[in-house]
């Protein structure tokens, strides 16, 4: 049997798919009997919480008729905590239905039923403080809050009954009905929320497209970034309900341009979802950005998160990027604004977003290499990291040697790399250690440790370089990598990268390995040294 209901991790609401077995209870298995007074001390705690939870919130504060307007502005303030709020009490709700799916297989009805209750309470606080904050719900969506409540109660009432019995063929029998009865509070509460979201999304995106008025707009557009923090779904949502359409109509209006940082930031987030996409594309999102990016009467944070928009869309991870050919159309001037960007960058962050940018536009298209080349963006980059304060992170290193690596394809790179002292960055590149030790750093660096391998490799086919590598060291760095699982954090795709750029320098000079190294990590086949070097044991002595 299945179980829709809403939940999340870190906060992120999503849908929760929970298979509920039916599961027969143990013969062996004897109920604990207890007085009622025992039973009511046991669960005195939980119950009188929620109770009073229930209870005290469900006595708003009423407002008279000539206060209200005064009350207006306070009240659009407090969106966006009245959001989080909703979302806090969601998850916590999908939490115990997912507990009570477990305590309800492993048949402990004295749990199931504490854990109802508590249920029951959360629920009724829940659609009570939407309502205290709410304006002109649906009928639909007084249906649902009508719809969950019977329910829950009746669950409630259900599990009350299944602890006052203690056979056991009698609970085996109900547990099929509390198994059903369960699975529909989830569906009817999945239903609400989705409902309150919807109608949470509509009402911020009809304040962005009706009010002229700046506080409005900007406190609309604050809360609707907001809710697309929380997670994929709730992005679908906005997407579907036009949230695109009127942020691309902000970004079209000069009398809103101190707003058009936190609405381009919001596209970005709504543009990780494939709804999202199909609606840049149909309001010509692209030239919008182009126009921006090129428009040098704009702010460096309005270019910057312009170029944070061109990042998402064009992330090789996604899917769905085949359907934007107006890309192609705007790709040049593109791609020129965000070299510019990066050369002139005043913090890391702003060169961070713009060689984002371009590093996921060189996976996009072929071509755009071409116009890097032409643009000389290579010398650009290389100058860049040069200077700490703006490549500063390996998440920016990343994002150079990314670009690096893609366009070392091509035959002219090879001189470029040479002047701009490319080799000895690429050295260093294969140095990359985290220093926080933080999973997402550590993960950053063994891309730049296997993409300046890849990008070694791949250049070391002209001499030149093959030689300035040999002179620097290379060899025995790559060596240390490959015969060191802890010097790559053991990554094996940093292994790989490292023996495929071995291999290839030790074509050009075979006098700089030892005969171990040469018969273990460049005679035998790649497959062959993979294996060797992924079950060497280190020498702690």
């Amino acid at each position: 049997m299945q179980l829709y209901g809403i939940a999340g991790g870190n906060s992120k609401v999503v849908l929760l798919y929970l298979i509920l077995p039916s599961l027969s209870l143990p013969s062996s298995m004897h109920l604990i009997q207890m007085d009622s007074v025992q039973r009511w001390m046991e669960d005195l705690k939980l119950m009188t919480d929620c109770e009073c939870m229930c209870i005290l919130q469900s006595k708003p504060i009423s407002i008279e008729k000539d206060e209200q307007n005064e009350l207006i502005l306070s009240s659009q303030y407090s969106t966006c905590d009245n959001l989080q709020l909703l979302l806090k009490r969601a998850w916590i709700i999908s939490t115990e239905l997912t507990r009570i799916a477990q305590k309800l297989e492993k048949n402990r009805w004295q749990r199931v039923h504490s854990m109802t209750v508590r249920v029951n309470c959360h629920v009724r606080s829940m659609i009570n403080e939407y309502n205290t904050f709410t304006r002109n719900s649906s009928e639909e969506m007084h249906q649902f809050e009508k719809l969950l409540i019977d329910k829950c109660s009746e669950f409630t009432a259900f599990t009350e009954r299944c602890i006052q019995t203690e056979d056991e063929q009698i609970l085996k029998s109900m547990k099929s009905s509390v198994n059903e009865t369960l699975t529909n509070v989830a569906q009817y509460f999945g239903q609400l929320i989705e409902l309150v979201l919807t109608h949470e999304a509509q009402n911020l995106l009809r304040q962005i497209e009706l009010s002229d008025s700046m506080y409005i707009t900007e406190s609309a557009i604050s809360s609707l970034f907001s809710l697309t923090q929380e997670g994929s779904h709730l992005c679908r949502i906005i997407a579907k309900e036009g949230g695109v359409v009127a942020l691309f109509k902000i970004c079209r209006q000069d009398c809103f341009r101190c707003l058009y940082p936190q609405t381009l930031r919001t596209l970005a987030s709504i543009c990780c979802v494939e709804e999202g996409m199909h609606q840049l594309e149909k309001v010509d999102g692209i030239l919008c950005l182009a126009d921006i990016l090129t428009d040098n009467s704009h702010s460096e944070a309005t270019h910057a998160e312009a170029a944070a928009v061109i990042a998402q869309i064009t992330s090789p991870h996604l899917m769905f990027t085949q359907h934007l050919s107006s890309f192609l159309e705007n790709m040049e001037e593109i791609v020129t604004a965000l070299v510019k960007l990066c050369q002139e960058a005043s913090s890391g962050e702003v060169f961070l977003l713009a060689s984002a940018a371009l590093a996921n536009i060189t996976f996009f298209d072929t071509m755009a290499c071409e116009i890097l080349l032409q643009l000389n963006a290579m010398k650009i980059l290389l100058a860049a990291c040069s200077d700490k304060h703006i490549v500063d992170t390996p998440y920016s290193r990343d994002q150079v040697v990314t670009i690096l690596a893609n366009m070392s394809v091509l035959d002219q790179c090879a001189s470029e790399i040479i002047q701009g002292n490319g080799v000895q960055l690429l050295m260093e590149m294969l140095f990359e250690r985290s220093s926080s030790g933080n999973s997402a750093e550590v993960a950053a660096c063994e891309r730049v440790q296997q993409k300046s391998a890849v990008t070694l490799a791949r250049l070391s086919r002209d001499p030149e370089v093959a030689d300035a590598a040999v002179k620097l060291s290379c060899i025995p760095r790559l060596i240390k990598l490959c015969r060191s699982p802890t010097e790559r954090n053991n990554s094996d795709s940093v292994l790989v990268a490292c023996l495929a750029a071995l291999r290839r320098l030790a074509v050009m000079s075979p006098e700089g390995l030892e005969d171990s190294d040469f018969q273990q990590l460049v005679k035998p086949r790649l497959v062959d040294s993979f294996l060797l070097c992924t079950n060497m044991e280190e020498s702690f002595v």
